[in-house]
């Protein structure tokens, strides 16, 4: 027999077997974890209390795969006063299978994203994060692994838009291709030694629904970087994406029945499990971790410095920074943009951990002196501002060195915006 005919004979009998061969899979997935070490202020969240959820979740199912989508760090002084390393020491006890680049995996520098993949006992994905030549920062853009018969290929992919949301400084040789063309070459190149492929990816919306409609190769989207999570699936012609909304606060819970012979799926159910501290016992080993380095930053961090009449929301902490930014260079107006304010402030006593919870970056505050006809759109909207007058304008060096780039002349040099925050409650005392 020839060696043509024994292999079509293979391909035909390959067929017969699969086709129609429905098997099911579960997918539990988090994103924006952003260090979050601790439950919050309500007892949401906290890596122990994720570990457990998963274990529970994993218990309950036969095959099974756990992702994260992306910024497991940047969010907590754990994180910002050792470079986000501990962070990926104690995900690795939550049981993650994938993860895959955040912008914020940027944020101490490149370098940094190499000790995060040594110390991570889990793969790292990134199939659009490449240097000039072509070669891939965490050196994997995908990973095929079988579960309950089935071969399911996961392509890590991070927003083409990181140029935007990272400093050209800390990104080094790296850039993002395209997410449309990346897609496609890597669901060409896996072919059929994958029968379903999941994307892990760390994207804005409007790009997971591009990736929807452009490729049926993909059948599942697991999403990260929206902090607003999903309520509902989203589909499209039977291919669906899913997310949940950050910090640890929930689990999502993916359960699918796959056709293995067809590459299509039959049916899916998805849950947003909550995931406190009434809930779920913390897992032991994690928590001993958790607490190892929280005591390294307690005396730092854990200091009464005010009070809060009230419960502040991001969107309502931001008039209350520009002010801060005014009093502390003498400027005239001050500009904060809302996605640099990473948390709210809760009523009661304020510690210098919340101030450091609102503004982990170590950003500083940059002025520069500005007509009004010159002032960025992003200030003077919503304001009266003479065209002729010159005003002193603060902001964060963050923003500053975007806009130094339409050639306005900000400094590079100026207080940290954190100390800036935390002088200013204890100098008022009481935060309204």
């Amino acid at each position: 027999m020839s060696i043509l005919r024994i292999a079509f004979l293979l391909l035909v009998t390959s067929y017969f077997l699969h086709a129609g061969e429905v098997r099911s899979l579960t997918i539990l997935h988090l994103n924006d974890l952003h260090a979050r070490l601790l439950p919050d202020d309500r007892k949401r969240g906290g890596f122990a209390y994720v570990a457990q959820a998963i274990r529970h979740e994993r218990e309950k199912a036969d095959g099974v795969l756990v992702m994260h989508g992306g910024d497991l760090v940047q969010g907590t002084p754990v994180s910002t006063i050792f470079d986000g390393v501990p962070v990926y020491e104690v995900a690795s006890q939550l049981g993650l299978d994938f993860h895959t680049l955040g912008n914020h995996e940027f944020d101490y520098g490149w370098h940094k994203i190499r000790e995060f993949m040594n110390e991570a006992s889990f793969t790292i994905l990134s199939a659009n994060v490449v240097n000039e030549q072509g070669k891939l920062l965490t050196g994997e853009a995908y990973r095929i692994r079988e579960v309950n018969g089935i071969r399911v290929g996961v392509i890590g992919l991070l927003t083409d838009k990181l140029h935007s949301l990272t400093r050209t400084s800390l990104m080094g040789p790296w850039k993002t291709l395209p997410i449309i063309d990346t897609v496609r070459h890597y669901v060409d190149l896996i072919g059929d030694r994958a029968d379903l492929i999941v994307v892990l990816a760390h994207i804005f919306p409007s790009e997971e629904n591009s990736i929807l409609r452009s490729n049926k190769g993909v059948s599942i989207i697991i999403g990260g970087h929206h902090h607003g999570g999903q309520d509902d699936v989203k589909e499209y012609q039977g291919r669906i994406c899913v997310k949940t909304r950050p910090y640890g606060r929930e689990l999502g819970r993916l359960d699918v029945e796959f056709d293995v012979g067809n590459k299509r799926l039959v049916s899916y159910r998805w849950k947003r499990i909550p995931i406190n501290t009434h809930q779920y016992l913390p897992d032991p080993v994690t928590m001993k971790l958790v607490q190892k380095w929280e005591t390294r930053v307690a005396k730092i961090v854990d200091v009464p410095i005010g009070r809060s009449v009230r419960t502040l929301k991001r969107h309502e902490l931001r008039q209350w920074i520009e002010s801060a930014m005014i009093h502390a260079v003498d400027a005239d107006i001050a500009y904060m943009n809302l996605g640099g304010i990473r948390d709210g402030l809760p009523e009661g006593e304020i510690l210098a951990r919340h101030i450091w919870n609102i503004m982990p970056f170590d950003n500083l505050v940059v002025t520069a002196r500005l007509r009004g006809s010159e002032l960025p759109k992003e200030v003077s909207t919503g304001r009266v501002i003479s065209a002729e007058r010159e005003y002193v304008v603060a902001t964060n060096d963050f923003i500053a060195e975007k806009w130094r780039e339409r050639g306005l002349p900000f400094k590079k040099d100026g207080p940290a915006l954190r100390d800036v925050l935390i002088n200013w409650v204890r100098q008022h005392k009481v935060v309204q």
